[in-house]
């Protein structure tokens, strides 16, 4: 239901889907890692918090990205590779630095929040800008109705990937204290990809119906609201320190598979079925690795 109602709202006003994909569904299905971020981080447990954070990225970029793109090779267009992938990568590495040095203070807080508004107004309207003829081709057939039509379904799609990612993270992170496991690696693994499954849900499906750019945009978007607006947020709510764990292990591989990414969609504008693959085993080896480690 998120993905036909995006698809077919983006469509009626004129927007891509790309751009849908980046805001309203990315950053809606980011709203588990939001509650969970703000949650963790204000009974004290940092751990949680900024792993969910790190976490959910790694899982987005590695885990769901490369479950889309099995499904169905992902296409890019030019303007997604310079704009969207560019600013996950900074956000990334503005995180690192960010853990490296003052944590996850107030003023990095404002600045997230502030760059994270600065990159949706600038999104807009380069979409805005490069859609106005299709904009004006279509506004005579466009009425009241096709615009909000389409919303019904998607509020409620989102609602319920939200509403039973909420039911898997209490269990979850149940099962993990039961079974004497530390905070960062509840966070990092168990909680990151049970907030991840609204995206993992989502992307998959939009693959499956061959909407590509939705697909992409959901991951980017999500990616750069949880670090910008979750990390952000939570920041402003619960100023702390990035564990050092985090900083060592968990950040540099972030920028890293940010990168991989990036370079396979310089490679031939698509994520391929093969390159899907070897994302998904490198995930498999990081939760390999971060469980050995615990």
């Amino acid at each position: 239901m998120l993905v036909r109602g995006a698809a077919r709202f983006s469509e009626n006003i004129g927007i891509s889907p790309l751009m849908i994909g980046l805001t309203v569904v990315g950053f809606g299905t980011s709203m588990p890692e939001l509650v969970t971020s703000i949650e963790a981080a204000s009974i004290g447990a940092p751990g949680i918090a900024v792993g969910n954070i790190v976490g959910s990225n790694i899982a987005n970029g590695l885990l769901i990205l490369g479950l889309a793109a099995l499904a169905a090779p992902l296409s890019i267009e030019t303007a997604a590779l310079h704009r969207d992938c560019r600013a996950v990568m900074v956000a990334s590495v503005l995180l690192l630095a960010a853990g490296f040095t003052i944590g996850l203070s107030q003023i990095t807080g404002l600045v997230f929040l502030l760059l994270l508004l600065g990159y949706v107004v600038f999104a807009y309207h380069q979409e805005k800008h490069s859609a106005a003829h299709s904009q004006t081709r279509a506004a005579a057939k466009r009425t009241l109705v096709m615009m909000v039509v389409p919303l019904l379904p998607m509020v409620v799609g989102l609602a319920a990937v939200i509403f039973g990612a909420q039911f898997l993270v209490q269990g979850a992170i149940g099962l993990a204290e039961a079974a004497g496991l530390s905070q960062s690696l509840i966070g990092l693994t168990i909680v990151a990809v049970g907030t991840s499954l609204p995206e993992l849900v989502t992307s998959v499906m939009a693959a499956f119906r061959k909407q590509g750019q939705l697909a992409l945009g959901n991951v980017l978007g999500s990616n750069i609201f949880n670090i910008f607006g979750i990390g952000g947020v939570t920041a402003m709510v619960a100023p702390g320190p990035v564990p050092p764990e985090m900083t060592s292990v968990e950040l540099p591989l972030l920028v890293a598979s940010t990168g991989l990414i990036i370079a396979f969609a310089v490679s031939g504008r698509e994520i391929s079925r093969r390159e899907g693959a070897m994302l998904v085993l490198a995930y498999l080896g990081y939760l390999a690795y971060a469980i050995s480690r615990a």
